[in-house]
């Protein structure tokens, strides 16, 4: 469908669809109008291994620009990753080594590549420039930017009000990504809207360097499974780009109602057309969500993944079928306090976990509910241990 559409209509959905604002919406309508083949900047820092789907919000943007003929430059942030933007950050950030940095990126692009066309992106890192310069060239970018203008931030603001630190290094952060700006010439830069401060600060260094400003878009923040905080991966509401078919169907399937068609246009490629009408249409919630499911799975697994991910997820929610693929354990035949079962089988992380979800009844023994977190179970071969609805093992 994406082929039929003009290139108007093409352009209004790159400025509209999950985007929270434009700076500069008409000099960027003029630019991608003309022909030029624009230099569209996205920067990420390695703070951990996996991506979440509240990253694709951007990178789906990122592919709508790249089919349309634009240069995408994914810069890998690991320079600046080793200290991590303060962005909403309450608590000082701390110096990271940089080998753990460049461990955690390598995984980054194997991820990203699951939307983008990689052979056809420009690849950089910060550290080709900021690991050459000399004290006195940053001193001199740092010159272009008031101690004012960045502790004015909230994050700042309020750890001032709580008497918690900020480090010096802190509010340099907007000026090294700023000049990641400058250095890549930037014309455009797709981020979301927390990113929206550091990115204004760039438009204007970039003025100070005799470069146009780039236009900016910010997509909308994803909100997180819970359906409270955005998608994040401390507060553990988050559905990974490498989670399995099925764990990414079953959290799909978690989230709440109001949710449903927010996913469908932040992280689908479902024509806004059809989302439109899928909203007219008085559809089950869980209909609506198995379609979702699919279509995110789609991206990261291909349709074969989704059709078989529905399939399980019905035989095991819907028919109340033991999954067809258990992971086995293998276990001594013993008998073992079912806290100590637990943590054998790697299903939980101590016992104090164990515990509290025995208590809460969450656990079961071949479809049977342990309520006594005393019990003692027999290891025999076969046996399979349930937690909740998604967590299986089988003793072997």
């Amino acid at each position: 469908m994406n082929k039929l559409k003009t290139k108007d209509q093409k352009i209004e959905d790159v400025l509209t669809r999950g985007v929270e604002k434009v700076i500069k919406k008409d000099s960027l309508v003029e630019k991608l109008n003309s022909g030029k083949k624009l230099r569209v900047k996205h920067g990420i820092d390695p703070t951990t291994k996996d991506l979440h789907l509240g990253y694709s919000t951007v990178y789906l943007k990122l592919k709508e620009l790249q089919e349309m003929g634009h240069q995408i430059i994914f810069l890998i942030g690991d320079f600046t990753g080793r200290f991590g933007d303060p962005t909403e950050k309450i608590e000082a950030r701390k110096l990271r080594d940089a080998k753990e940095v460049r461990n955690l990126a390598k995984n980054y692009l194997k991820q990203v590549g699951k939307i983008l066309d990689l052979k056809k992106t420009e690849i950089r890192y910060n550290s080709e420039w900021y690991g050459k310069m000399k004290a006195d060239e940053l001193l001199l970018l740092m010159s272009n930017f008031t101690t004012a203008r960045m502790l004015e931030r909230d994050m700042f603001q309020e750890r001032i009000k709580k008497g918690i630190e900020t480090g010096l290094h802190e509010p340099v952060y907007p000026v090294l990504q700023a000049y990641d700006s400058v250095m890549l010439k930037s014309d455009l830069t797709v981020c979301g809207t927390d990113q929206l401060f550091n990115e204004l600060k760039a438009r204007e260094l970039q003025q100070k360097f005799d470069q146009p400003g780039q236009e900016i878009i910010a997509t909308k923040l994803l909100i997180g499974t819970d359906g409270k905080q955005k998608m994040s991966q401390s507060l553990g509401n988050y559905i990974g780009f490498e989670d399995s078919p099925n764990e990414q169907f079953g959290k799909i399937m978690s989230i709440p109602d109001n949710l449903i068609f927010e996913y469908f246009e932040l992280i689908t490629r479902v024509p806004l057309i059809e989302i439109g009408k899928l909203r007219k249409l008085k559809t089950n919630p869980k209909n609506l969500k198995s379609r979702l499911a699919k279509e995110i799975i789609k991206i990261y697994h291909g349709e074969k993944e989704a059709e078989k991910a529905e399939k399980e997820f019905n035989k095991v929610f819907r028919n109340k079928e033991l999954p067809s693929d258990i992971p086995e354990i293998k276990i001594e035949n013993q008998e073992l306090n079912i806290l100590d079962l637990l943590l054998k089988t790697k299903l939980v992380a101590s016992k104090a976990e164990a515990r509290r979800l025995v208590e809460q009844g969450a656990v079961k023994i071949d479809s049977k509910i342990i309520k006594d977190w005393q019990t003692k179970i027999e290891t025999r071969p076969g046996r399979v241990l349930q937690i909740g609805k998604r967590r299986f093992a089988k003793i072997k």
